[in-house]
């Protein structure tokens, strides 16, 4: 296991903005792997919101094109989710996942992070 872990959830309100960063050991190169974001609420299934090819191919769920995008510095082993225009559908345990061989919103991640909250308020 490698971890990765997640940081800047927080409670926003709808309309509002927020960045969400992931971070692992320098061990690990982020460089060298598909990275995403996963989300899920309490009784739905966990969803792909947004990957990152190593080659730089991006993907974005229906719901947030548009709003969301994703990003990296290789260097600093960092991933990011900006997250514009939240709507109350975006609450959810947002997770950090990474994969050596295969990349999109549908894949079953080699890694994963432990998750860090979003809440949308009206």
């Amino acid at each position: 296991q490698v971890p990765l872990v997640e940081s800047g959830g927080d409670s926003v309100q709808a309309g509002g903005s927020l960045t969400l960063s992931c971070a692992a050991a320098s061990g690990f190169s982020f460089g060298d792997h598909c990275m995403a974001w996963f989300r899920q609420t309490p009784g739905k299934e966990r969803e792909g919101v947004a990957s990152s090819n190593s080659d730089g191919t991006m993907n974005y769920a229906d719901s947030v094109k548009g709003r969301f995008s994703i990003s990296r510095d290789n260097v600093k082993n960092t991933v990011y989710l900006q997250m514009n225009s939240l709507k109350l559908e975006d609450t959810a345990m947002y997770y950090c996942a990474a994969d050596s061989v295969f990349c999109g919103l549908r894949i079953k991640p080699d890694y994963w992070g432990k998750g860090t909250l979003v809440t949308i308020s009206s």
